[in-house]
């Protein structure tokens, strides 16, 4: 049996989780407000694009997103509806699904992508030395690396 963390632990958890909520709330308002574009819309955006070739399986997609598994279909549909994305059968599995970014997502992505980046200098990086921006990715490395629920594709190596 593992050792119960200390107070200390604990705290630094809670400022972690309160961070990640708080940075992702004040990322997702500057994106609506000004993109019209929500955060959770533009992080599927960005995943179908980095994908390289601008789809992804949704079981796939599901994993590399930070929004919810039970809620993806939902925000696909409505992703669908405004234009934004489309499904696609796959080809070598009937019962596979991809989405794909269509011409319209990838210029909302383009048009949100300078409002999430300051957002991120702004609310993240402005606040942390370069030292501390290190330190704190090669820590956040090992807890996704030591995690079995991360997909190896999502965990980039320690430089």
């Amino acid at each position: 049996m593992t050792q119960r963390p200390d107070s200390a632990q604990l705290e630094t958890f809670g400022r972690f989780l309160r961070a990640h909520q708080q940075v992702s709330e004040l990322l997702n308002k500057s994106l609506v407000e000004e993109r019209g574009l929500s955060l959770p819309w533009y992080d599927v955006l960005l995943q179908l694009s980095a994908s390289g070739e601008d789809r992804l399986r949704l079981q796939e997609l599901a994993d590399r997103v930070l929004y919810s598994r039970s809620g993806l279909t939902r925000l696909i549909d409505r992703m669908e509806s405004a234009g934004l994305v489309s499904r696609e059968p796959c080809e070598d599995d009937r019962r596979g699904t991809y989405a794909v970014l269509t011409a319209e997502g990838k210029r909302a992505l383009r048009r949100a992508a300078p409002t999430h980046l300051r957002g991120i200098e702004e609310h993240f990086f402005s606040k942390l030395s370069a030292d501390e921006i290190k330190l704190l990715g090669e820590a956040m490395t090992k807890v996704l690396q030591g995690t079995a629920c991360v997909s190896e594709s999502r965990v980039p190596a320690a430089r």
